[in-house]
């Protein structure tokens, strides 16, 4: 360490500077030599032995007065130097924090310390806005042969696209710009798995258009059975063959095993949902290297009771069980199996939290696409289910990263399919456009993975 930075020699040169400052003002000496009142014997003794011993008193209380108020204490810049890192490296490797800044001053002063710089990982990239920009949307779907007809809803007569034109702006940094070139190269030989229902299906037709832009030979993208993206399909896998890259759909929207009718069931019950079962189909899941599952949109009654769907824990049918407990059960399930099954040395595991859905009406059965993003969440920012997600995550052994996506989802009512769909008869308050909003929840997925190995 340089001898200019140590505390003893910072605290000499302040007394060296007082006691210049105590020689140069005699008058002020007399004062405080009728101030220091020591006994009639010491003052005849010596005045010289009062002034050196006033002298020193004087000099020490001053210089304690001085490094109160001026501290020294090297603590406090090493302090600051955590906040704001080295320009030259740490501005380069933000870990967590999706790209706080394109350009950043080498002076910083206090309003760039509270307005840009956002130390590692205390970054909330759910917590924002939705903010205008014309340089989106990254793609056209009616180029991306892997967009499934019925989200495209340009190519279905949607004339305004405004809808497209939305990026998520978090409060205190920025998502990084997905750019497909370089993504691809990060995730060459990898393989990259969606698990869940029909809004997982969205994310991976979202991505697989997203890295179609950067991809020169388009015929060297193909879906490896030569199978139609389909809505009812089980198993959907694309491979980037110049990259070594695939990229997988597996259809589970529970992520739990349907199981058969134990004998003596009363008759309503046509199907259970084996609730401590992970899906049969879990064990192609695990040989990857991105993970990323959601679940929730079919755990409604419409879905399960009205339809003969009862849960099911061991040999007993739990005949008066809520939906709510139900999914809380096989969460722990799928908890479970991600803790024991899944190797965390090697695979980045996500869960994408619940997309709030925007019906309307007595029934929640209308419709009503708005032309803008709604000012207000209207209370859709908060949802059973994804409170749910987080707990569960929360209290596993593992790293597992939630996509919370509710809050921001909240804002989009314009941003579903509606009446352009491939069935214009039947509105679609829950699916989105694409391109759209599932876009920008692949570019937060990418700001995650970007910075690490995968």
């Amino acid at each position: 360490m340089d001898i200019w930075d140590s505390w003893w020699v910072l605290q000499f040169m302040q007394m060296l500077g007082l006691l210049s400052f105590w020689i140069s003002l005699p008058k002020l000496r007399t004062l405080f030599s009728k101030a220091f009142g020591f006994g009639n014997k010491f003052m005849k003794g010596s005045s010289s032995n009062v002034w050196i011993f006033v002298s020193i008193s004087l000099l020490l209380f001053l210089s304690w007065v001085y490094s109160f108020v001026f501290p020294s204490d090297l603590s406090v810049i090493q302090h600051y130097d955590e906040i704001i890192p080295n320009t030259s490296q740490s501005l380069n490797h933000s870990v967590e924090v999706p790209n706080v800044s394109h350009s950043m001053n080498q002076s910083f002063d206090f309003e760039m310390l509270k307005s840009k710089v956002v130390p590692m990982g205390k970054c909330n990239v759910f917590e924002g806005s939705w903010i205008h920009d014309n340089s989106y949307p990254l793609y056209d779907a009616s180029q991306c042969p892997f967009a499934e007809r019925g989200f495209n809803c340009i190519a279905n007569g949607r004339r305004d696209r405004g809808y497209t034109k939305w990026r998520w702006k978090p409060k205190n940094c920025d998502v990084p710009r997905f750019n497909a070139r370089r993504i691809l190269e990060q995730l060459r030989g990898k393989r990259v798995v969606f698990v869940g229902d029909s809004l997982s299906r969205t994310q991976w037709e979202s991505l697989i258009c997203l890295l179609m832009t950067g991809v020169e030979d388009k015929k060297s993208v193909y879906e490896i059975k030569g199978n139609r993206i389909t809505k009812q399909i089980r198993f959907l896998g694309v491979r980037f063959s110049t990259f070594d890259l695939r990229i997988d759909f597996y259809r589970s929207v529970f992520l739990v095993r349907p199981g058969s009718v134990p004998k003596h069931s009363p008759q309503r019950i046509k199907t259970t949902l084996r609730l401590d079962k992970i899906d049969d189909i879990s064990h192609e899941w695990i040989d990857s290297d991105v993970l990323i599952f959601n679940s929730g949109h079919w755990w409604t009654r419409t879905k399960l009771f009205d339809m003969g769907w009862y849960f099911q824990v061991g040999n007993s049918v739990k005949l008066g069980m809520t939906i709510d407990s139900a999914y809380n059960t096989a969460l722990h399930t799928w908890a479970s199996w991600v803790e024991n099954s899944v190797n965390m040395n090697r695979t980045r595991v996500f869960f994408r939290t619940f997309e709030s859905s925007h019906w309307s009406g007595k029934n929640h059965n209308a419709c009503k696409v708005s032309r803008n993003p709604w000012k207000r969440s209207n209370g859709k920012e908060r949802s059973p289910i994804s409170d749910m997600i987080n707990r569960v995550v929360k209290n596993m052994s593992v790293p597992v990263t939630v996509l919370h996506v509710t809050p921001m989802s909240s804002y989009r009512s314009d941003g579903h399919v509606g009446t352009w769909s491939d069935n214009p008869s039947v509105p679609d308050c829950s699916h989105w456009c694409l391109p759209g909003v599932p876009d920008m929840w692949n570019e937060i997925l990418f700001s995650y993975l970007l910075p690490k190995p995968l």
